[in-house]
C-alpha cells in the first residue's frame, strides 16, 4: 500500500497547497476563476488533444468502455435521486447530488494520477469516461435539475439548455480533434506543437492547485446548517458504490461478450473511485440549487478519497 500512497500523496499535496494559498489570501479570490479558465480552456484541452493524437481511435473511444461506463452513470444517477429526493431535498438538488455522485474529477485529477499509477495505456479509457461524463451525465442531471421550472415553457427547453452546455465545453472538442489527428495522421509540428506541449505540461500541477483553490472557494458556501445525512451518504456513494458498480457491471459485461478487457475494467474502476468533480458546485450555483450541500459533498469526497482511492489502487495494483 505504501507504493500507492507514494503516488497519491504528491497529488493531494498540490491540492492542499492550492487550498492553503487561497485560504491565507496568497491567492486572491478574484484569481481563482482565472486559474480555472487557464486549465479548462487552454492547458487541459491541449493535454487531451495530445493524448487523443497519440492514442488509437478505438482505444480512446472504445464501444465496450463507453457502453459499460454509460450504463453505470445512468444507474448512479437513478440510485442517487431515488435515495435523496425527499423532504427538503428538491429534484433540482437531488439531480446535482446525482451529478457529483456519478461524475469523478477525471480531467483535473484522475488523468495524470492514473497515468502515473498504471501507465500511459490508461489514457484512452479515461478519455472515453470524460466524454460520457460531459455529454451524458452532465446533460441528464442539468436537464433533470431544470425539469420542474421547464414545465412552464416546455421540457424541450431544459434538454436544449443541457445539450448547449455540453456543446460549449471545450474538452469533448479537444478529444474529437485529437481523435481526428490520430485517425488521419495529421499532427501539429514546429511552434504549434511546442505551444501545445508547453500548455499540456502545465495542466497537471496547475489543475491540482486549482482544485485546492476551488475547494476553498466552495467551502465558503458549505454552511454548517446542512445535516451530515444530506451530504455524507452521497460522498460515500461516489467513493464506494460507484467503483464497485463499475467493477461488477464491467465483469458481467465481459462475461456477456462486451468487448472490454480486464485492464480497461481496472482503469474504469479506479476512475470511478476518484472524488467528485470540483466544478459542479459552480453549476449548482448557476442553476439555483443548494450549492452549499454540493460543496459539502465535494469536500467530503475529496478528503475521504485520500484513503479510499489509495486503498482501491492497493487492492487492484499492489496485491
Amino acid at each position: 500500500m505504501l507504493s500507492s500512497f507514494a503516488v497519491t500523496v504528491p497529488f493531494f499535496a498540490l491540492i492542499l497547497l492550492g487550498y492553503l494559498a487561497a485560504r491565507r489570501s496568497m491567492l486572491s479570490h478574484a484569481a481563482i476563476p482565472g486559474l480555472n479558465v487557464f486549465v479548462m480552456y487552454f492547458a487541459l484541452p491541449s493535454a487531451l488533444f495530445r493524448f487523443g493524437m497519440n492514442t488509437p481511435l478505438l482505444q480512446s473511444l472504445g464501444p465496450g468502455v463507453l457502453a459499460i461506463y454509460s450504463l453505470c452513470a445512468l444507474l448512479m444517477i437513478a440510485l442517487t435521486i431515488a435515495l435523496t429526493w425527499r423532504g427538503s431535498v428538491s429534484l433540482k438538488d437531488a439531480a446535482f447530488g446525482a451529478q457529483v455522485a456519478a461524475f469523478p474529477n477525471t480531467g483535473y485529477m484522475g488523468l495524470p494520477l492514473l497515468i502515473t499509477l498504471v501507465g500511459p495505456a490508461a489514457a484512452g479509457t479515461m478519455i472515453s469516461t470524460i466524454v460520457v461524463d460531459i455529454v451524458l451525465t452532465s446533460s441528464i442531471c442539468i436537464a433533470l435539475a431544470q425539469w420542474q421550472e421547464a414545465s412552464k415553457h416546455g421540457h424541450r427547453v431544459a434538454i436544449a439548455m443541457a445539450l448547449r452546455g455540453a456543446a460549449l465545453n471545450p474538452l469533448p472538442w479537444a478529444i474529437a480533434l485529437g481523435a481526428a489527428s490520430s485517425a488521419t495522421g495529421l499532427k501539429p509540428v514546429g511552434p504549434i506543437d511546442a505551444i501545445l506541449r508547453m500548455l499540456a505540461d502545465a495542466a497537471t500541477p496547475v489543475a491540482l492547485f486549482t482544485i485546492g483553490a476551488v475547494l476553498w472557494l466552495a467551502s465558503r458556501y458549505a454552511h454548517t446548517g446542512i445535516p451530515v445525512s444530506q451530504y455524507l451518504p452521497v460522498a460515500l456513494l461516489k467513493l464506494l458504490v460507484h467503483p464497485t458498480l463499475v467493477a461488477l457491471v464491467g465483469k458481467v459485461g465481459q462475461d456477456l461478450g462486451v468487448g472490454i478487457s480486464d485492464f480497461e475494467i481496472m482503469v474504469l474502476t479506479l476512475t470511478a473511485a476518484l472524488p467528485s468533480a470540483s466544478n459542479v458546485w459552480a453549476l449548482a450555483e448557476r442553476y439555483g440549487a443548494d450549492n452549499g450541500r454540493i460543496a459539502r459533498i465535494i469536500l467530503a469526497s475529496t478528503l475521504l478519497s485520500f484513503l479510499t482511492l489509495s486503498g482501491a489502487a492497493w487492492m487492484l495494483l499492489d496485491r
